[in-house]
Formats: C-alpha cells, sequence, structure tokens
C-alpha cells in the first residue's frame, strides 16, 4: 500500500515531463493517490499530451489561478471529475516576466510587472487553497514550491522577492487555517533544468554554484528527490508538520562559503 493510498490530490502547474509537478503527479499515482492536474491557455494543449505517459492518465482541468471565475468554479469542475474530497493540493505556479523582472534589472522593474509576480507566485498560494477548501476533509495538506528566498541569488530578482512572498503566505495559511486541519508546508528545491528555470536569463550558473557547493551533489536534470518530498508532506507521515519549509538541496543551504 503507497503512502497516499485513498487520497486525491490536485497539482497544479504541470507543463512537460522535466518539472517537478509532472514528477509529483507520476509518484503521488504511483503511492496509490488519484491525480487531476491543470493547467491554462495555451500551455493546456502541452499538459494534456504530456499527461498520456502517465499511468493511469490524471485527468486534466483548465485553472488560471489569476482568474476569479476560474477559482469559484473549482470545486464543481471537481465534482464533475467524480472528486467529492480533496486530500492534497500542489501549488507549482509561478512566473515574473524575464524582459522586465530578472537577470539583473530589479531596480527598474515597473511596479504592474512586479504585481502580476506576486499575483501568480505568492497570492495564489492562498486563492488556490481557499479556492479548494470547500472539497477538504478533515484533514488536508498543501504544498508549494520555492527556490530559497531568504537570501539573495544572481539574476532571480522579483522572483526571489515574490518566493519570499510565497514562504511567508505559506506560514500565515498554516496558521489560520491550521484549526481546520489544514497543513501547509514548502519545499525549497535546489535548481532544476524545467522549462521555467530555462526562462530565467543566467540561471545555468545556478547549477554551477549547486556543483561547487552541494555536500550531497546535485543533479539539475532530475525532479525526483524534490517530488518525494512533496509526496511526503502530502502524506500521513508528517500529520504535525505546519509552516514549514524542507529544504531538497543537496545540503547547499547549510553551508557557508
Amino acid at each position: 500500500m503507497g503512502i497516499l493510498e485513498g487520497k486525491t490530490i490536485l497539482v497544479t502547474g504541470v507543463t512537460m515531463n522535466t518539472s517537478i509537478a509532472y514528477k509529483v503527479a507520476e509518484i503521488a499515482a504511483a503511492e496509490g493517490a488519484t491525480v487531476v492536474v491543470s493547467n491554462f491557455g495555451r500551455a493546456l494543449s502541452l499538459t494534456h499530451r504530456i499527461v498520456k505517459r502517465l499511468d493511469p492518465v490524471p485527468a486534466v482541468l483548465e485553472l488560471d489561478v489569476t482568474d476569479a471565475d476560474h477559482l469559484a468554479s473549482l470545486p464543481e469542475k471537481l465534482r464533475e471529475l467524480g472528486v467529492e474530497r480533496l486530500d492534497g493540493v500542489v501549488h507549482s505556479v509561478a512566473f515574473a516576466n524575464p524582459e522586465t523582472a530578472l537577470g539583473g534589472k530589479f531596480l527598474t522593474t515597473p511596479f504592474e510587472d512586479v504585481a502580476t509576480a506576486m499575483h501568480i507566485s505568492a497570492y495564489s498560494l492562498v486563492s488556490l487553497t481557499m479556492a479548494c477548501k470547500p472539497l477538504f476533509g478533515e484533514t488536508a495538506s498543501v504544498v508549494g514550491l520555492t527556490f530559497d528566498a531568504r537570501v539573495s541569488w544572481p539574476t532571480y530578482d522579483w522572483m526571489g522577492v515574490a518566493k519570499s512572498a510565497l514562504e511567508s503566505a505559506s506560514r500565515y495559511t498554516a496558521r489560520y487555517l491550521g484549526p481546520e486541519g489544514v497543513r501547509c508546508n514548502i519545499v525549497a528545491a535546489g535548481p532544476i533544468d524545467t522549462i521555467a528555470k530555462k526562462a530565467i536569463p543566467g540561471s545555468t550558473s545556478f547549477n554551477d554554484i549547486w556543483g561547487d557547493r552541494a555536500p550531497l551533489g546535485w543533479d539539475a536534470s532530475d525532479a525526483t528527490p524534490t517530488a518525494k518530498a512533496v509526496v511526503a508532506l502530502l502524506s500521513d507521515w508528517f500529520p504535525m508538520t505546519s509552516g514549514e519549509m524542507i529544504h531538497v538541496d543537496g545540503g547547499l543551504h547549510s553551508t557557508g562559503a
């Protein structure tokens, strides 16, 4: 029996098979979960194609986390897919304009682009959780993904600020929804060679940093270690862990210069 046996999990932001979200969906299903995945817009057709590699093939729904109508109708859409109870949610959604908000342009980024990054990458953790809440049972687990925003990183700029907000939003979500049995945690991953990472100017330098300094080493092409941590937090094996940030980065966060 898998650690997610009998649970239903929503995994947002599944795009390519190199993504953390895809690997989470794959491992969650292998651990016994019924998985529903989401994406929106032009990426949705890509999601439909890529999930055909999974066994069983998960249901796919359209969900734009910045669209109030999408969020309001989410419980109904899930029920139409046969989901009467949701046990876990994976927030794997982030965006910052690479032309203005990343790559060293931090001091000149217009507020409109900052607001977009904050809405999609941070506020949506709360809005998504609240949209899913009507389907939560006595307990539920929400897990978000970050690139450790306690410090600054080269070229990461306003996405780093948005991720810092995400980490804080997770702690406040844990505070306010804990009495209702909802756990909220964050996994801080090392650099993974995803589409999102490749969109960040100069992001290849992260691989060099991890190659030099991660005590356990790091394989930027393998999302499995990160996905396993997410699945573990979705399970009942962390029943009293909430408001936490778990590092899956080969130990780099623990090192100095």
